[in-house]
């Protein structure tokens, strides 16, 4: 659930680009991840670290959209966002503090040094996404663009993710007392 929590603000931006134009859709996405924040804050839940990023950067650039009516900062904000995912991941990589491994150390245990080829795959991972975002958004269609940035972003993480899965497979290990075959 929280994962379409997460998209909600992406897929109106979606439908709002194919009935009308990137300037109302960019006003929808703005509204909408607004309306997250608000909604969590309302009902005093966390807001995460990642939700405040997309927050700050969805109303500078979608703002400058607006206010400049350029699509150009729009175009960018996923590459952006991205980016700095990515070099938070890797400037902590950096001062020894391995982002990855502090969000998800209590869902597994793995060796230090396979925590370590994690948190680069992701900063990999997010430069790429930039990148792929930034071809798609000067070489297609508004509307191409939107349906890679809903569709192609989502189905190219949930694609990583599945990955990961099955590479870090081999380092997981039942509970004690529930072991297979029982």
């Amino acid at each position: 659930m929280k994962f379409l929590f997460d998209f909600f603000p992406v897929a109106l931006f979606f439908v709002a680009i194919q009935i009308w134009d990137i300037f109302v859709a960019t006003a929808v996405a703005i509204a909408a991840t607004v309306a997250q924040v608000t909604y969590l804050l309302l009902r005093k839940k966390p807001v995460q670290p990642m939700l405040w990023a997309s927050l700050a950067i969805i109303v500078i650039f979608g703002g400058l959209t607006l206010y400049l009516r350029d699509k150009t900062f729009i175009l960018w904000k996923p590459t952006v966002l991205y980016w700095l995912f990515g070099s938070v991941l890797a400037g902590g990589a950096m001062l020894r503090r391995n982002l990855i491994r502090a969000l998800l150390s209590d869902q597994m245990a793995l060796p230090e040094r396979i925590w370590a080829r994690l948190n680069w795959s992701w900063v990999c991972f997010f430069a790429l996404m930039g990148v792929a975002n930034l071809y798609v958004a000067f070489n297609y269609s508004e509307k191409i663009w939107a349906t890679f940035k809903l569709f192609g972003g989502m189905g190219l993480m949930l694609l990583f993710v599945v990955v990961q899965s099955l590479l870090l497979a081999k380092y997981m290990h039942d509970e004690p007392g529930n072991e297979r075959g029982r």
